[in-house]
């Protein structure tokens, strides 16, 4: 029964794309940077399971309040060193466009996939209300935050002599505090004041347990060595993304939106669909509408502020496309969620207009 559960499929078989990876880019007959972001993006995906596993077991041992702060902050981990990464090497719009197209894919295809496999084996699932109601507006409050530097960028632009790069940087900044402060708010609603309504029925709030819990210590060693190992494949990634997009033949804008922001998600999702298939909504809703809120309140004015320190400045100007793909995903999960249950077709829905903004930033013009 053991090897029968040991050969269960699982995205911990991608552990073996890491040593592939170092091999591809230290051994000279097998280096190819196109292969390089390849197999280095596959071996991330598992990394970021074991890191979100290894925050998991810590808060366990944290108490509920430390432990949900803990989940909160180090939720999308792995997609915040792949950007500080991106920084560093100063692939600015990939990180910008990672950044749109984690909200959008959590939103869209997380979701949608969930809502679909969910809904094939129940024909209607229910969710909190208040739950959803209080993301969704949160995440409205995220895209005007987004939205507003790109139209002060357009604005500016009609009146010669007044704008500068560092008066849209500084506007920026400001956006990011407010965001940040935003976000600690969210955090003191969903875990201490009305914590209630973000708890399922047998009282979990993020993922189900799976199996017996690990020790600190472990818990902490594993955060660790993949937290390591997801620094230096996110070298191995973003130093191979001129190569990717030539061979590819896309735009950086698409890699940073599909491929990136896909690869720095994939074990949230898997999550997501297995807790919609059990019908735990609460559950699955939490994880794709969570992480897309942590990105947005979180992630992106956390860049924003180290970006100086990195030598290559970010603000939060993002192209018209982007923004408004950021409203319409946020638009119609906010009209979905409205009452409290979903079905597959909701779920077909999404995937539909998430393939729909795909297909626009595949032919979007930019450097393909």
């Amino acid at each position: 029964m053991g090897k029968i559960k040991s050969l269960k499929p699982s995205l911990d078989w991608l552990l073996v794309f890491v040593p592939v990876a170092v091999a591809v880019r230290y051994v000279a007959p097998l280096h190819n940077e196109a292969a390089l972001f390849i197999i280095s993006g596959l071996a991330i995906i598992p990394l970021a399971g074991l890191m979100g596993r290894a925050t998991e077991h810590l808060a366990e041992k944290m108490g509920q309040g430390v432990g949900g702060l803990l989940n909160a902050t180090f939720g999308n981990a792995a997609e915040l060193i792949i950007a500080l990464v991106g920084l560093q090497k100063g692939f600015i719009e990939v990180v910008k466009a990672s950044i749109t197209g984690s909200i959008i894919g959590n939103l869209l295809l997380v979701l949608g996939v969930s809502l679909l496999a969910g809904g094939a084996r129940h024909s209607e699932m229910t969710f909190n209300r208040v739950a959803a109601r209080t993301s969704t507006a949160s995440l409205f409050l995220a895209a005007i935050g987004l939205l507003i530097p790109t139209i002060f960028h357009f604005s500016a632009n009609l009146t010669p002599g007044r704008w500068s790069p560092g008066l849209e940087r500084d506007l920026s900044l400001a956006i990011a505090v407010v965001l940040l402060g935003t976000y600690c708010c969210t955090l003191l609603f969903s875990l201490l004041t009305h914590r209630q309504h973000f708890t399922g029925p047998a009282g979990e709030t993020e993922h189900e347990k799976t199996g017996p819990g690990w020790s600190r210590t472990k818990a902490f060693i594993v955060l660790l060595v993949a937290t390591a190992v997801v620094a230096v494949l996110s070298d191995f990634l973003v130093g191979s993304v001129e190569a990717a997009r030539q061979r590819l033949g896309v735009s950086e804008v698409f890699i940073g939106i599909i491929i990136v922001a896909v690869i720095g998600n994939a074990a949230e999702h898997s999550t997501a669909v297995w807790m919609a298939m059990k019908n735990k909504m609460d559950l699955s809703l939490g994880i794709a509408v969570g992480s897309s809120l942590q990105i947005a309140l979180f992630v992106a004015p956390l860049l924003v502020l180290v970006s100086g320190f990195l030598g290559h400045p970010m603000d939060l100007e993002f192209s018209i496309p982007e923004t408004v793909a950021v409203f319409v995903a946020v638009q119609v999960v906010a009209q979905i969620s409205n009452d409290g249950e979903t079905n597959w077709l909701e779920g077909a829905q999404l995937l539909a207009l998430y393939l729909i903004l795909a297909v626009l930033f595949y032919y979007l013009p930019g450097g393909k």
